[in-house]
């Protein structure tokens, strides 16, 4: 039997079909749950897991869309085939179930099953065959219609925000002499050392100052949200990643809302929360009851503040790094050789602390930093019961709190504390 002439062609214009790309690892209903575990507060790894998917996936998925969450639709239009109905339909058509039929038993019309067979099929020779997994990668990849962000065609647009988000100070002469950004190595923030003078505005400055400075323009508006996501979604273009460095914050990908509420501070146990604390601490009558914190500088140099609530007498208990500190690469678990790790934190307060009479040996209050994690070991030593803080209460410790103004005005990201 020879090749009929609608199947040569079909065969003649095959090598001119480009190849759209492998097919996805995961679907649409995946990316929802992934996505629906990020704003319940799971890590990238956990959502991951939910989704159904590997961790460096789950990584890829978090890190092309810059932490912004899609907001997809938990379920698809009524009017589009559901992944379950192309498994249906593929069943069916494996057991020479009729076209017709499969549309009575998916209460569908005959042509949409019939288009969905030609349009979706896994090839393109002329007999065609049906595979659920290529079939529902071919519809979302057709579905897709990105938009072309606006700072994408607009330059004067795209100018006019790049240089407010960098601060360049520019001469007479054009001549841009600051600042000069750090090396942005494609992860994170950099260190505040690189962005100590850096006069950028934020988004909502820029947004607000736009109508100002373009009072008959309307193309040259834009608001504060287009432009974080021109920053974090590589995809949408306009603005580069790396521009980021000019936010107050630094970040390099949105922190979803949900993970700033998380309560991980497994140290704070039942017998050290603010409301065990001696109710004597509240009237400020009885010496020796303090209250701490930690300080932390330039290239990672600390120090920890101490202050009595009844006295106001304060110290200033240095943090030296350990031993190894910019030599052995730091990694994750490992020692703290910065020098505000929890026994190293514990040995430093004990120094300060144990010199001092019993009574005034009280109780000291301290925020929930895991720097204190070792607070049972400077109690059996010290004899000093410790107390924590509630979440996100900073008034709890005033006295402390004022302390640490006074000594970090005008410096505190940009001195070494050594």
């Amino acid at each position: 039997m020879g090749i009929g002439p609608r199947q040569k062609k079909i065969r003649e214009e095959r090598g001119l079909i480009y190849s759209p790309g492998r097919p996805s690892i995961a679907w649409r209903q995946d990316r929802v749950r992934f996505w629906e575990a990020i704003a319940a507060g799971a890590k990238t790894r956990e959502a991951g897991a939910a989704a159904g998917v590997s961790e460096p996936v789950a990584h890829r998925w978090f890190r092309h869309a810059g932490g912004v969450n899609p907001q997809l639709a938990p379920t698809v239009s009524g009017r589009y085939l559901s992944s379950a109905e192309r498994e249906d339909i593929a069943l069916w058509r494996a057991q020479q179930v009729g076209v017709r039929e499969i549309a009575r038993r998916l209460g569908r019309n005959t042509s949409t099953i019939s288009r969905e067979l030609r349009r979706n099929a896994s090839t393109r020779t002329y007999t065609l065959e049906y595979k659920a997994s290529t079939a529902q990668w071919h519809a979302e990849r057709r579905a897709r219609r990105p938009k072309t962000a606006k700072m994408v065609t607009h330059g004067q647009l795209r100018q006019y925000v790049q240089d407010k988000l960098s601060g360049e100070i520019i001469t007479a002469d054009g001549e841009i002499v600051g600042p000069i950004g750090p090396v942005w190595d494609g992860k994170n923030k950099p260190h505040r050392g690189d962005r100590e003078w850096v006069t950028g505005w934020s988004p909502q400055q820029i947004a607000r100052r736009l109508p100002l400075d373009f009072p008959a323009d309307s193309s040259m508006r834009i608001s504060h949200e287009a432009i974080y996501q021109a920053l974090y979604v590589e995809s949408r273009g306009g603005l580069q990643r790396k521009q980021s460095r000019h936010l107050r914050r630094g970040r390099a990908k949105r922190k979803p809302r949900a993970r700033t509420h998380q309560q991980a501070w497994a140290h704070v146990t039942e017998e050290t929360v603010l409301n065990k604390r001696p109710a004597e601490v509240e009237d400020r009558q009885t010496a020796g009851h303090w209250e701490g914190d930690l300080i932390i500088g330039l290239k990672r140099s600390a120090m920890a503040t101490l202050i009595e609530r009844t006295t106001r007498y304060a110290m200033l208990v240095h943090l030296p790094r350990q031993a190894g500190y910019g030599v052995i690469p730091p990694r994750k678990n490992g020692s703290a050789l910065a020098g505000y790790g929890a026994l190293t934190m514990k040995e430093a307060l004990a120094r300060s602390i144990a010199p001092l009479p019993e009574s005034l040996r009280r109780s000291l209050t301290w925020d929930r930093g895991k720097e204190l994690s070792a607070h049972a070991l400077l109690t059996e030593e010290t004899g000093l019961p410790v107390y924590f803080a509630d979440a996100m209460s900073p008034w709890q410790r005033g006295s402390n709190e004022h302390l640490n103004g006074l000594d970090s005005t005008g410096h505190r990201n940009s001195v070494l504390l050594d």
